[in-house]
Parts: structure tokens; C-alpha cells; sequence
């Protein structure tokens, strides 16, 4: 974080500075600023966040014994440590983080992008983490660090150098995006899609194109909303875009992109298209596995180039890309028996993307196998959407369809029903259970798909199948 004052980050928080030692109004701090306890180190910020399962108030100790400088707290804690007391932490998180972007921007250095959308935030921000970090000094976010906390934690890392802040907005209600987003105020905006995550919590898929909207709607004048042209509820924002006075910027595959691909071919060994930018046919061969990677691709090309970004160069950075994080397409295991880890997130879209990936990548003499775990916070779709993946799946001819927990039984049933028999499609309770299964199944010439939402757990089952057939 940039150096603050204790008084400014108490007036910045709406807090009570409660000194400690020689500490003074005007003494100084400028160490990273964390929620966990474990990450603080000399001279940082803690903050004592409440939590579901434990309250940060506990570990205040804990980091001024490791050196902290300030806690920000609800309420005084009895440890060695200056502290400013706030009504709420995570909101005084937040303001921090806009206090702090905002003296930054006013130096006329930094830039902003914010990304959105149902799936692939996480892979087309380290995208253009990529693309960006070779034209100046760049922030973004650590893993998927796109809710209340991470993102404002994100922003409190640009410092008087930092040229480019890259934001991901994820939300699972409405109104999320915008306070995340109107923190910062982005002079890019990106939307990649809107599907069924987490539909249950927005009431449906429209009030999710709402949401995802918000994004559109934070964007300081002047700036630039880089839209799916593919998906009509996301190119339907051009409007409020447009009454803005943002420029639109269009990808995908249909007419009128900025950023077009065409003649895709997905292979084992990665993803190939040829790129419209510009007036210019520019060849992409993406490490990355599967043909929605390189919408992902666009839309992180399509924002470096209102950057400024020369496209050629944004394309040749794009191709050094080998992962696109852990657990998301991470190839594992050997050529023998190669086994796909996807299980970080998955909704319905995210699901059919990764089958059809399986499908196109699985070659004559070998077998695919799918192993298939819950999709989350699908609301009343749930049955339905779980129904259609193994509807999916049949129809894709995957011999072997392994479906692992009880919220993902529908996905089996629906298999059965569609005509999987014998032992094509086989149900375990547990991820232990399906691993005693797999590892006497898998044979050379296997190609495994481990697919599921987080909270199933499977990304530790396809890391146990990974180890086992390296």
C-alpha cells in the first residue's frame, strides 16, 4: 500500500485511531494490507474481519507479535498494536481501497479494467495480467480475488508506479458489482457472458444480465465497454453503454467484432484461431485447452488494445501463456493417461465447454472419461441443469461417464436414462470412493476429464489421479 498516515487511514475508514507505543497521528504506514494473520509481516496492516467459522478479532495478536504497525478493528482488542476502530471492517476495507486508488489515479499513470461474467473472469484476467505486465507495472488479483474482500485487498496493492489495476467483479446478488466496482471506477470495462452461476442467488438468468450490467454502468466517462458480441444479453449493454458516452468495443465470432476469431481448431496440445483486429489476420495458438479459452482471449485483447496495446504484441504474449490457473484445463497425469483438473468452478456453460473439449481433443484409439461432480448455486435449475449435462454427455459418445457426489445424482440418472448401460456410467458418494474406482479403471490411452463446481471438492480427487499416472 501506498504510505498513509495513521490519521489518513483513520479518516479514510471512519475509524478512531487508538495509538499504541510512540506511534503519533502522523506516523506513517505503507506495509501490505491482509485478512489473514498468517500473511502479516512487519510493518503491514491487519484487518480483523469477522468470519463464518472464526472471528479475526482472535489474531490480532497474533500479527502484532508478527510485527504488524495497525489493526482495524470493530472494536479494541487487548495486544501490542495501535489500532482504528471502525463500525464494520469490510466496508472500512473498502474505503480504504478507494482512498488509496484514488490519490494513485490522480498522478495520471494508473489505469483501470474491471471484468465481469458467469465464467472465465479468473482466466481472461491473467490474460491480460499477461498482455499488460510487459507495458508497465501491473496489479491483479491473486486467484480468484473478486469478492468483498479480495478485490478491494487487490486495489490496495497499486502503488505511485503501478500502471494498470486489473479488477475481477465476481457477485452472487445484485448491487455486488457496483460498490465493487464504483470503488475504482474502471476506464475498461469487460463482460464475458451471462449464464446460469449463480443464478439461485439472482433470481434467474436476467436479473444476472442485470447484475453483470452494473459493470457497464461504473465505468468513468469517457472509458471504453468491451462487450461478447456472442451473447445477445451481453451485447445488449452496447445501449447503456452508449447513453454513457463509453465507446463499445465488440469480440466474438460474429459480425461487427473489433476483436473477431474464425477457423478455430481445438487439439490435445492446444487451441488454434485466426484473429481479425484492425484490418489485420493475425494467427493465435493458445496452449491453453479448449475453444471458449479464446473468447477469453479476445476479450483480454480487446481491452489491452484500448490501452493502447499494440495487438501483435498483445497476441504474441497471449501465446505464452501454458496454464490458465490451477485446477482450471490444467493438464496432468502423462501421454499415457492424461488427466484434465477443471474442478475450480463450473456452471452449466462451463460444464458443456469442458465436455466438448474432451470430445475434440480425445483421438482415434482413445478413450474418454468423464468425471463429473456438482454444479453450485443453480436455485430451482438445479435438477434441470444436472439433467442436461448428462444428457450432454451421452450424446458426446463418452464411454465412461464416473459422476461423484449426491447434489450431482440427476446428472446420473439423466445419463441412465438417455441410454448409458452397463457400466458406462457409474455413481459414488464420495471423492475417496471414485478414486478406488479410477485407479484400477484408467488404462493407457485415457483421456479424463475431472469436472465439478468448488465446493464438490473434486480438483483434489483429478490432483490424486495427476500424481498417480505422472
Amino acid at each position: 500500500m501506498i504510505a498513509l498516515s495513521l490519521a489518513e487511514i483513520a479518516a479514510a475508514t471512519r475509524g478512531e485511531l487508538i495509538r499504541h507505543g510512540d506511534d503519533t497521528p502522523e506516523t506513517t504506514v505503507s506495509g501490505t494490507v491482509d485478512t489473514d494473520s498468517r500473511n502479516i509481516a512487519r510493518g503491514d496492516i491487519f484487518v480483523a474481519k469477522p468470519g463464518e467459522h472464526t472471528d479475526g478479532h482472535r489474531f490480532v495478536g497474533t500479527a502484532a507479535d508478527q510485527g504488524a504497525a495497525l489493526a482495524i478493528v470493530e472494536h479494541v482488542v487487548d495486544a501490542p498494536v495501535t489500532q482504528i476502530v471502525v463500525a464494520d471492517a469490510v466496508a472500512a476495507l473498502s474505503d480504504l481501497a478507494r482512498e488509496v486508488v484514488s490519490r494513485v489515479r490522480a498522478n495520471g499513470l494508473l489505469k483501470i479494467v474491471g471484468i465481469t461474467g458467469s465464467n472465465g473472469k479468473t482466466t481472461t484476467k491473467n490474460m491480460l495480467r499477461t498482455i499488460l505486465e510487459q507495458e508497465g507495472e501491473t496489479v491483479a488479483p491473486v486467484a480468484s480475488f473478486n469478492n468483498a474482500v479480495g478485490a478491494p485487498l487487490t486495489m490496495l496493492r497499486v502503488n505511485h508506479d503501478t500502471a494498470y489495476l486489473v479488477c475481477e467483479f465476481g457477485a452472487d446478488a445484485p448491487g455486488q458489482i457496483a460498490r465493487l466496482a464504483g470503488l475504482v471506477t474502471p476506464d475498461v470495462g469487460v463482460v464475458l457472458m451471462v449464464g446460469l452461476s449463480h443464478a439461485g442467488g439472482f433470481g434467474g438468468i436476467e436479473q444476472t444480465a442485470l447484475a453483470k450490467r452494473e459493470l457497464v454502468e461504473q465505468v468513468r466517462p469517457g472509458g471504453t465497454a468491451v462487450l461478447n458480441i456472442d451473447d445477445s444479453r451481453v451485447a445488449a449493454m452496447a445501449a447503456t453503454a452508449e447513453e454513457r458516452g463509453l465507446e463499445v468495443r465488440f469480440f466474438g465470432e460474429g459480425d461487427g467484432s473489433d476483436v473477431r476469431a474464425r477457423d478455430l481448431v481445438v487439439t490435445a496440445s492446444g487451441t488454434h484461431a485466426t484473429l481479425d483486429v484492425d484490418g489485420s489476420a493475425l494467427p493465435l495458438h493458445l496452449r491453453v485447452l479448449g475453444a471458449h479459452h479464446v473468447k477469453n482471449a479476445m476479450a483480454a485483447l480487446t481491452a489491452a488494445v484500448a490501452l493502447g496495446v499494440s495487438p501483435a504484441d498483445a497476441v504474441a504474449r497471449l501465446e505464452t501463456i501454458e496454464l490458465a490457473e490451477r485446477w482450471r484445463m490444467q493438464v496432468m497425469g502423462s501421454q499415457s493417461v492424461r488427466i484434465i483438473n477443471d474442478a475450480y468452478n463450473a456452471s452449466p456453460d462451463a460444464m458443456q465447454a469442458a465436455l466438448r473439449t474432451l470430445a475434440q481433443i480425445t483421438g482415434e484409439g482413445e478413450r474418454m472419461v468423464a468425471v463429473l461432480g456438482a454444479m453450485s448455486e443453480l436455485g430451482e435449475r438445479d435438477v434441470e441443469e444436472h439433467q442436461k449435462i448428462g444428457l450432454l454427455a451421452v450424446r458426446l459418445r463418452i464411454p465412461r461417464i464416473v459422476v461423484v457426489g449426491s447434489d450431482a445424482r440427476p446428472l446420473f440418472l439423466s445419463a441412465i436414462a438417455e441410454g448409458s448401460w452397463s457400466d458406462e456410467a457409474v455413481f459414488f458418494e464420495t471423492a475417496d470412493e471414485a478414486y478406488e474406482y479410477l485407479k484400477d479403471e484408467l488404462r493407457d490411452g485415457d483421456r479424463v476429464l475431472v469436472k465439478s463446481s468448488n465446493a464438490a471438492g473434486l480438483r483434489n480427487l483429478g490432483d490424486r489421479l495427476g500424481d498417480l499416472f505422472s
